[in-house]
């Protein structure tokens, strides 16, 4: 609408100009042209030596031999005058002498037609002096008038606007629709955004597309980029609530096997405080771990082996029907840079995977990885003698929720937790077969800190 009236507003105003410009320039040609006659005039007038007026024999327009056609002459002389063909029938208004060179144009002025009906005229005159046969003696001054019909410029005015007006409407008509036709084309991208992100809030499409024009590509990847966070979002908060519930697991089936086995009272309070406390620590870490991403980069070293041992002991107990026991080789100068509870995370879910596909033995090995000068490297090993993993298998066992096994019970997402935070630290995951025990060996290197 601001578009149209804009345009609107534009061509009343361009039509006004014209107008106007028609009008002065239209009025200054009739003078133009006045001044023309009365100098054609000039040029043909002669006098003979009494000083009497010779008219002459052309006109310079045919409608002064037309009486009543609307454009008159007339020459006032001292003693008389002389006037054209045309001012026969109406009366027109009275001229005076003028002093030679002058110039007078005025108007309009009422004059009565033969019809008896009433008019008006622009009259201009011009003042000359006859010098008769070079005698100043003899010089007399007499004026020529030329007289035209006011209503010739009116309607000649109208004449224009009319076409004037005209063409201009058809021109803003074309235009309006010109107008309306490129609007509607320029704005049919975003017509496609809104229709795209209907598509996205109705679930029918996971994001917007990438064909948009580049004025409304910071639009759609800004959308985009909101889409993909909010989605993520909400993946984090659901591996989250499995995490949790994943890293409860291995404490709760720590709690039945105790309660099951022939243990006493003060053997069971005991076991039931530290599991207690180890499952308080998992849900601390956990609703830590789902307020911020990443990991402290100055975080002070953790030891190794008492973390191992706690979650061995606990895993020991859950596969005592199958007797595996586990084998440290643990540098002592090995430490984990990082929040204790990813070291737990990271050995927890290792070390139960081992123990679940083991026959009897896992070794869990810990080196001094790559040094650099603010911390070295580490890298985590963890081999059992179980069946091992076929190297076709290994991408789809990483995934999560995939267990290697479906007849194995567990949820198959403590491998995905490991990666988690391997790729957290930057860390690489290596999946193979135990050169050691013949089984699976699951090698974790993480880098060392600048």
């Amino acid at each position: 609408m601001a578009a149209s009236l804009g345009l609107l507003a534009f061509l009343a105003a361009a039509g006004y100009a014209l107008d106007r410009a028609f009008v002065d320039v239209a009025s200054q040609l009739q003078r133009d042209r006045l001044r023309s006659y009365a100098s054609a005039y000039a040029g043909d007038i002669e006098f003979d030596r009494g000083g009497n007026l010779i008219p002459p024999y052309t006109q310079p327009d045919e409608r002064f031999d037309r009486p009543g056609s609307g454009l008159y002459a007339e020459v006032v002389l001292p003693g008389g005058g002389w006037s054209s063909e045309s001012t026969r029938g109406p009366q027109l208004p009275e001229a005076e002498l003028l002093e030679g060179g002058a110039e007078k144009f005025e108007g309009p002025l009422p004059i009565t037609r033969a019809d008896g009906t009433y008019g008006e005229v622009l009259r201009y005159g011009k003042g000359f002096v006859w010098d008769l046969e070079q005698r100043p003696e003899a010089e007399f001054p007499y004026t020529i008038y030329i007289m035209e019909d006011a209503g010739t410029l009116p309607q000649q005015v109208r004449v224009f606007r009319a076409a004037l007006w005209g063409y201009l409407g058809i021109a803003g008509l074309v235009l309006l629709l010109v107008q309306a036709l490129v609007l509607r084309w320029s704005l049919l991208p975003l017509r496609r955004v809104v229709a795209e992100l209907k598509r996205v809030q109705a679930g029918q499409a996971n994001r917007m597309s990438e064909l948009h024009p580049r004025e409304l590509e910071p639009l759609t990847e800004s959308i985009n980029a909101l889409v993909e966070s909010e989605r993520q979002n909400l993946e984090h908060q659901r591996n989250t609530m499995a995490d949790l519930a994943h890293s409860l697991k291995t404490p709760l089936a720590v709690l039945r096997t105790r309660l099951e086995s022939d243990a006493t009272e003060a053997e069971l309070r005991e076991e039931v405080a530290t599991q207690v406390q180890r499952m308080n620590e998992l849900v601390g870490y956990q609703l830590g771990r789902a307020a911020s991403t990443g990991h402290a980069l100055f975080a002070a070293p953790v030891e190794i082996e008492p973390h191992a041992e706690q979650i061995v002991r606990g895993l020991e107990k859950i596969y005592a029907d199958k007797g595996a026991v586990c084998e440290f080789e643990i540098d002592p100068a090995a430490r984990f840079h990082g929040e204790p509870g990813d070291l737990q995370e990271l050995l927890g879910n290792l070390l139960e995977n081992a123990f679940k596909w083991a026959h009897s033995r896992v070794l869990l090995t810990a080196e001094v990885g790559e040094c650099a000068p603010r911390r070295p490297g580490l890298v985590l090993a963890v081999d059992d003698d179980g069946p091992g993993i076929p190297p076709e298998r290994i991408a789809h066992v990483l995934q999560r929720g995939v267990r290697g096994d479906e007849r194995v019970q567990g949820h198959g997402i403590g491998l995905s937790i490991v990666q988690d935070i391997v790729r957290g630290y930057r860390g690489e995951l290596e999946v193979g077969a135990s050169p050691e025990l013949g089984g699976a060996r699951f090698l974790v290197r993480l880098p060392p800190g600048l």
